[in-house]
C-alpha cells in the first residue's frame, strides 16, 4: 500500500482535511481516512494532520508549506485512491 511509504515534510508543514460526515461528495475522503490515515500517521507521527468535519462543507484538502504558503484542492466525489494521489502530490510539491 502506497500510504505506508508516504513521508511528509520537510517543506510541507501541515495537512488539513475538510469534509462532511454524511454527504456523498465526501465519501471518498471518509474512505481515505479509514484506509490510509493510520499508516500515514505511523510513518509521520509528529506531522500534524488535521481532520475537520462540518455538515454540508465542500470536501477539500489544504497543505501548508514553509513561510505560510498554502495550497488547496477540492475533493468532491474523489475516491480514496484519488485522494491519496492528491496527498502524495502535495507532499512532493516543494515549489509552494
Amino acid at each position: 500500500m502506497a500510504s505506508k511509504t508516504l513521508r511528509l515534510g520537510p517543506a510541507l508543514k501541515e495537512i488539513r482535511i475538510h469534509l462532511c460526515q454524511k454527504s456523498k461528495e465526501s465519501s471518498g475522503i471518509r474512505e481515505f481516512i479509514e484506509k490510509h490515515y493510520v499508516p500515514i500517521k505511523k510513518m509521520n507521527p509528529a506531522f500534524p494532520i488535521l481532520i475537520r468535519e462540518c455538515h454540508g462543507v465542500e470536501p477539500k484538502i489544504y497543505a501548508r508549506y514553509d513561510f505560510g504558503k498554502e495550497a488547496s484542492v477540492p475533493l468532491s466525489n474523489f475516491n480514496a485512491e484519488k485522494v491519496l494521489e492528491v496527498v502524495q502530490k502535495l507532499a512532493k510539491d516543494t515549489t509552494k
